[in-house]
């Protein structure tokens, strides 16, 4: 989640059996993707093993995301010794096989949102990318006026912060309204090796939009998010602080603050530097300056048809 973090669209979490369609559970007997009509390939990552399905169910848009799952060190053995090995090409030392695994270590991590809309749709289709400047004023001016004249829906947090929804995948929670928040996997990690650990920390205070928006005033709501998630994640999986990559995106793709904690063996999208900030640079600098990121220039990248280009180009900011 791999999905491409340039667009503004919301985003879910959702472990590999639920779908906006219907509810998180067991195997289910009827398959949300055996009636998908496909209308066209949104995009294709070859490198990430991923693909970007746009069509139907039961005539209603949907997105499917096929993404292969990491080869896992428990399986190994049994990788090896339980497949068929079907012979490409022997030359002197070098052969090349393709290799037919049991099907219960051949998944693929199956997506679906249902019924997608059209900002959904646009999230995952390959686009260009621009790398879009926005000052102090630009964030008044420009990009606040549009987040909220956009109707970016956060619902689905407030599920997650309510119990209504994924209760049983929090990890942790500290329930102060004020420096409190809940620590769940993210819905890209699979969770089954640690090299790829992604976990998201949302805060329970809903008058935090974005990076923006932090001033000394949340030093406490972010030093206790970075203290107890790390702890959290040491005690629930084995994995210290210097082994985390922690940070917030800007822009966010959805408008209601969250800390990302990843594996530093994690190559996770969006962790660049055009998009990633360190939780720990965030604290110094508010530290420094209450009033930080209110002025400071900040950079990140904006899709093609991202309706923020669009006004940043009509101000002559690009």
């Amino acid at each position: 989640m791999a999905e491409n973090e340039n667009g503004s669209a919301t985003k879910r979490l959702k472990t590999d059996t639920e779908n906006e369609c219907g509810d998180s559970g067991e195997l289910s007997s009827e398959s949300p993707v055996s009636d998908f009509e496909i209308t066209r390939i949104l995009r294709d990552g070859a490198r990430e093993k991923t693909i970007f399905i746009h069509g139907k169910v039961k005539d209603q848009d949907a997105v499917v995301i096929l993404e292969k799952t990491p080869i896992r060190q428990d399986t190994l053995s049994e990788l090896l010794k339980s497949s068929h090995l079907k012979l490409e090409m022997k030359n002197d030392v070098y052969s090349t096989y393709q290799l037919q695994a049991p099907a219960h270590l051949n998944e693929i991590k199956t997506t679906v949102v249902c019924p997608a809309t059209e900002k959904h749709v646009k999230k995952y289709l390959h686009q260009e990318v621009f790398l879009v400047e926005e000052s102090g004023e630009d964030y008044r001016n420009l990009t606040l006026p549009y987040i909220n004249n956009q109707s970016f829906s956060v619902q689905w947090v407030h599920n997650i912060l309510e119990k209504k929804a994924e209760a049983d995948r929090v990890v942790f929670e500290d329930p102060d309204p004020d420096t409190g928040f809940v620590l769940l996997p993210d819905f890209k990690w699979d969770q089954k090796q640690l090299q790829d650990l992604y976990l998201l920390a949302i805060v329970h205070r809903r008058d935090v939009k974005s990076l923006r928006d932090l001033t000394s005033e949340h030093l406490p709501l972010l030093t206790n998010i970075r203290s107890k998630g790390e702890n959290a994640i040491r005690q629930q999986y084995g994995v210290p602080p210097s082994k985390l990559r922690v940070y917030l995106h800007y822009q966010p793709s959805y408008y209601h603050l969250h800390v990302h904690f990843t594996s530093l063996e994690y190559d996770a999208p969006g962790c660049g530097v055009e998009r990633a900030h360190l939780l720990s640079d965030v604290i110094q600098n508010l530290q420094a300056d209450s009033s930080y990121y209110h002025n400071r220039s900040l950079a990140f990248p904006l899709r093609a048809d991202d309706g923020l280009l669009a006004m940043f180009k009509k101000a002559g900011k690009l």
